[in-house]
């Protein structure tokens, strides 16, 4: 079942879709009547869609294997209100907690299983939202943005850049920019902040992704391999652009991170079992 809903965030409208998880699907262990969570973040002027309704796709296959999903449009994208250009990154993170909130609200969610899947912008932000709360345990991050400032003024243009900082806001895809935007990227280094999530990671990324290098992919392995705790595997899809476009690839990386899913589950049951 899915069903939509409005999240009230600073006076915005968050407009988000619930999947609820397959019932016949039920876990062992203390928390058997309870559900892992998994919170979808959109990337750079995206939607909860998703290009070739990939979030869409990838909500539909994780609540057919018990979990519930949430995926939501970022203020001023997709159908919630505001002006996405006049943001920031803090109140990006402060609405995925928002999110994450009425998530964990539900009586049927675990506290103890939540997973955030960002890609591209939204990658950096799921990344940066786990550094700061705790509740996250997982992160699946696709064709993640390192460099957040950088990567969306190559986006951009370096001409838009420059004309929101000289008149206080520039045009990009029908979306209208501020400097407060523009500002708020620099001031957030997700690679600095990697090693400070403990949790487990699954990085995917695309070898023939032409916006977000998939040296990236490397880098953000290897700073998460330098925690005290947590895992980090790493899936490179072979031609891969940066959204998955092609059906191979969107097949590909929806069955790696659901397969990455469902282990990450099975050792938390195992490790309940052993605690029971």
């Amino acid at each position: 079942m899915e069903r939509n809903i409005i999240i009230r965030h600073n006076g915005e409208e968050i407009t988000a879709s619930i999947h609820y998880p397959a019932r016949e699907k039920g876990t062992s262990g203390r928390c058997k009547d309870r559900v892992p969570l998994a919170v979808i973040c959109h990337g750079f002027v995206g939607s909860r869609i998703g290009v070739d309704r990939i979030f869409v796709k990838a909500a539909r296959e994780l609540a057919a294997d018990g979990y519930m999903v949430i995926r939501f449009d970022y203020v001023g994208c997709g159908e919630s209100s505001g002006n996405y250009g006049s943001e920031d990154m803090e109140s990006m993170i402060a609405q995925t907690r928002a999110v994450l909130d009425y998530g964990i609200s539900s009586a049927d969610v675990d506290p103890q299983r939540i997973t955030l899947i960002g890609h591209s912008l939204g990658g950096a932000v799921a990344l940066l939202t786990g550094v700061r709360d705790r509740r996250i345990k997982n992160l699946v991050l696709w064709a993640a943005v390192g460099y957040p400032f950088n990567d969306i003024v190559k986006i951009v243009g370096r001409e838009a850049y420059d004309r929101a900082v000289t008149s206080g806001s520039a045009d990009f895809a029908g979306y209208s920019f501020t400097p407060v935007y523009f500002n708020s990227l620099a001031a957030f280094q997700p690679f600095q902040e990697a090693g400070k999530f403990s949790g487990d990671v699954l990085v995917i990324h695309g070898t023939s992704d032409d916006v977000i290098p998939v040296d990236y992919a490397f880098l953000y392995q290897k700073l998460f391999w330098t925690r005290p705790e947590g895992r980090c595997d790493k899936e490179v899809i072979f031609q891969a652009d940066h959204t998955f476009s092609s059906g191979p690839a969107q097949a590909q990386v929806l069955k790696r991170t659901k397969d990455w899913m469902n282990q990450q589950e099975h050792i938390q049951e195992e490790w309940q079992n052993w605690m029971i």
